[in-house]
């Protein structure tokens, strides 16, 4: 039954020959890899406004917009230039980590490591949240059930991604080009029916700001303040970095692809976002707690809830859901890096079923889930843990990329050192301002959060390292010999028992031995009678358990059988029965799983189990009985 709601979820299974044939052309990349920047441009611009007008008003947030705006345009150069500059340094993919390991040593790559998981996790609950927002500002009825409509977002993601990356982006590719018509459209008609007069300024919205402010006084700019909105809107930058990370992901000629995409996709996000902040500028629309900036936007420049006004709202939530599939895309492959780097567990190496890193996939949403659920959904309360991460990696990434280009001192390598030494030093001057402007609204749990995933890094490391240590042969090791006891372990006498008593004889031990517990002299007498009613050719040990402990009595006695011959090898034999159906295993004590639990811990021990099939035993049953 599992296994066929498996295939029906997720799709029968394809063969390692076939990752080539799920590699992505520049459209659906476009769609798997930018809609988490593209979808930026969905709340930057609100994001730099809900921070000013608490404490400015209206009007001077809205003069001090563009200014935001166009130092942010600049850093988004910058950095999308170092990035074009990575994806053909290191086609391997993994980034900023990649980067890091291989010019700036382990601390600053596990730092690196560290930034782009917390980013990613963080891109999944901003985005779904964001997306959430985006519908109830239309269905205002839904906002109550935002959490649970979250979380259903999330396991859909999750399942699409489990499908396989090429067949995920084929699904998730029309909600992202219909964003960007449909915003393309907000813009060019907004800014076409405010300058030729049809359009006018909205009035502000006295409700909305009073909520904002609190009623309180306004406490003017400060710089500290302006460095906070800035601060806001950088994060329009979250997901350049997305493509360096899946460079494999595109086909031949990967670095050239990947690099023609990521222009694309700053060319849209540079070109919505200003345009929008523009146009926010010109319309002056209120920003709220309760409706989304475009949404105001859009009934205005639509002339209310029209047709294209739902259809720009159902398309912002579908980019803002499916920005969620750019980190669905990366966490998992970047995670492969480090885990194949014994950073973290092995498992998150292995591809799935579909040739996609599924573990990692499984891992994503279920901490991003978790956050909605403690955040309550709110994309404001967690925009502010996002930005450290995103330029905690953008910094390291572009020092990395200096140190690079002094060491392989290829053409133009001076050139390019100065455009990263001056993106990084601007990242750098961002994350400090994310840190100081926001750390008591929230930056500060991935300041803590990002040393301690560094530590959990270095102690699986270590782990790794101590197990490789411990198990390596040399050449001239020799394997000693030694004698073989079996214990096999007897309730009662039934086909199961007899069934392992059988195999365990057919191993030809040097010595073999039957346990059996017993918690009364009456089932002592039961169990010895039947053993000599059967004739069994093997010595039965009968121990006393006053307080009906199973397990310390049977390890007491295998040390017992162990110290008689200590040359000895001793695999236990666990007859283990197993029921038609998983419910059935509900019925049953699990006696076997907690003495298999106890004898691995102990040294110099097998443990075996002897599987019996109920099933075919009724079918035994019922042929004796015809």
């Amino acid at each position: 039954m599992t296994g066929r709601i498996k295939r029906l979820l997720v799709g029968t299974p394809l063969a390692s020959a076939d990752e080539q044939h799920q590699r992505l052309g520049k459209p659906t990349a476009l769609a798997v890899f930018a809609s988490d920047a593209i979808s930026s441009t969905a709340y930057a611009t609100e994001e730099i406004l809900l921070v000013l007008v608490p404490a400015t008003g209206l009007a001077v947030a809205l003069h001090q917009l563009l200014p935001i705006s166009i130092i942010v345009m600049v850093l988004l150069v910058l950095v999308i230039t170092s990035y074009r500059q990575t994806i053909h340094a290191y086609p391997s993919g993994g980034g900023s980590y990649v980067v890091s390991r291989e010019n700036l040593g382990e601390m600053p790559s596990l730092v690196a490591g560290a930034s782009l998981l917390v980013d990613y996790i963080l891109t999944v609950a901003v985005s779904v949240s964001a997306g959430v927002a985006a519908i109830t500002s239309a269905f205002p009825a839904l906002r109550p059930e935002r959490v649970l409509i979250c979380i259903g977002f999330i396991a859909l993601m999750t399942v699409g991604n489990l499908r396989g990356m090429k067949e995920s982006g084929r699904l998730f590719a029309g909600p992202t080009y219909v964003y960007i018509i449909s915003l393309g459209g907000l813009i060019l008609i907004g800014m076409i029916r405010l300058f030729t007069g049809h359009l006018q300024a909205l009035p502000a919205n006295d409700a909305a700001i009073h909520e904002l402010t609190g009623g309180s006084a306004l406490t003017g700019l400060t710089l500290l303040l302006f460095l906070r909105a800035f601060s806001s809107g950088a994060v329009a930058l979250t997901g350049i970095e997305a493509i360096s990370n899946g460079v494999p992901a595109f086909r031949k000629p990967e670095s050239r692809n990947a690099s023609i995409t990521l222009i694309i996709m700053g060319s849209i996000l540079g070109a919505f976002f200003f345009a929008i902040s523009v146009l926010a500028n010109q319309l002056k629309p209120t920003p709220s707690y309760d409706e989304t900036l475009l949404s105001v936007m859009g009934r205005a420049v639509f002339g209310g809830e029209t047709f294209p006004y739902y259809v720009l709202q159902f398309a912002t939530f579908a980019i803002l859901i499916l920005a969620a599939n750019t980190a669905f895309a990366d966490f998992p492959r970047v995670s492969s890096i480090l885990a194949a780097d014994g950073y973290l567990p092995r498992q998150l190496a292995n591809r799935g079923d579909r040739l996609v890193f599924s573990n990692g996939i499984v891992a994503l949403a279920a901490v991003a889930g978790g956050l909605i659920v403690v955040f309550s959904g709110d994309t404001s309360k967690l925009i502010p843990l996002y930005a450290v991460g995103v330029f905690c990696g953008f910094t390291l990434s572009q020092v990395g990329m200096v140190r690079h280009h002094q060491a392989t001192r290829d053409p133009g390598w001076q050139r390019n050192a100065v455009i990263n030494a001056l993106g990084a030093v601007a990242t750098f001057i961002v994350l400090i301002v994310v840190l100081v402007s926001k750390f008591a609204i929230g930056a500060w749990i991935p300041a803590a959060l990002i040393p301690i995933i560094v530590f959990v890094f270095k102690r699986i490391k270590r782990h790794y390292d101590e197990l490789r240590s411990a198990l390596k042969a040399e050449p001239g090791d020799s394997i000693v010999r030694h004698s073989h006891t079996v214990v096999i372990l007897v309730g009662t006498i039934n086909r199961g028992v007899l069934k392992a008593v059988a195999y365990a004889r057919s191993m030809g031990p040097d010595r073999l031995v039957a346990i059996s517990v017993v918690t009364s002299a009456e089932e002592e007498r039961r169990i010895v009678d039947a053993w000599e009613a059967f004739a069994l050719p093997v010595e039965l040990r009968t121990i006393f358990s006053p307080f009906r402990d199973l397990t310390g009595p049977v390890i007491s006695v295998i040390d017992e059988i162990d110290a008689e011959r200590p040359d000895d090898v001793v695999t236990v034999v666990i007859p283990e029965f197993v029921v038609n159906h998983w419910w059935d295993q509900a019925l049953h004590n699990q006696s076997a799983l907690m003495i298999k639990a106890r004898l691995r811990h102990r040294p110099n021990t097998a443990i075996l189990s002897v599987p019996v099939q109920v099933s075919d035993m009724i079918t035994d049953s019922t042929q004796t009985e015809v």
